[in-house]
């Protein structure tokens, strides 16, 4: 008897304490953190002329050949947050193979590639979220003559707002270097119509 009331003692300590800890300290340890850094608390957020246009942590769908495209998406109907998540078709799926090798095809011919011309993996195949804002240098690089085109400026011009725009590895060496397609997209809207060439 005096074992269990002991041990009943301990579970309600337990079970105090966590609730202060988890009920308490963690919530305002991340209020505390969503104070000093708001923009990150509210969803990284990018105003264009004061209106929301997205955010920097969620992809979108440009279709037009003035902007650069994002990686495919197979969150919902496309970089749908509420449904992030990725096909689930596994490396045998015929359905994969088949959706891989159109988007090859579409990539190569929207962006005037020779067949032999490799086309990064980022260009075909979606995210495990279905929501990666960022795509690789190499498949912007292989996008910006078809966008320097259409937009009537110069490649080089497009290729130094790709180098601006590319985030470094996280900590020095986790991932690889990428660009966020919304805001060179955004970049690219704001250059001077005067000078363009």
């Amino acid at each position: 008897m005096k074992y269990t009331l002991k041990e009943f003692g301990t579970s309600i300590l337990a079970t105090l304490g966590l609730a202060v800890l988890l009920g308490g300290v963690y919530p305002a340890a991340v209020w505390g953190l969503a104070q000093i850094f708001p923009r990150q608390a509210g969803g990284s957020l990018v105003l264009e002329k004061d209106k929301v246009v997205g955010s920097e942590l969620i992809g979108q769908n440009f279709t037009s050949d003035r902007y650069f495209t994002a990686r495919p998406s197979a969150a919902g109907n496309g970089y749908d947050a509420a449904n992030s998540g990725g096909s689930n078709l596994g490396p045998l799926s015929q359905k994969l193979i088949d959706g891989v090798k159109d988007r090859v095809a579409e990539y190569r011919k929207k962006n005037g590639l020779a067949d032999n011309v490799p086309v990064p993996a980022d260009a075909v195949l979606a995210s495990a979220s279905g929501l990666d804002p960022h795509i690789s240098v190499r498949n912007a690089l292989l996008q910006a003559p078809r966008v320097a085109k259409t937009r009537g400026i110069r490649e080089e011009i497009v290729r130094h707002y790709i180098e601006e725009r590319t985030e470094k590895r996280a900590f020095g060496f986790l991932g690889d270097p990428g660009v966020n397609v919304l805001l060179l997209n955004l970049d690219l809207d704001g250059y001077p119509a005067q000078e363009r060439k």
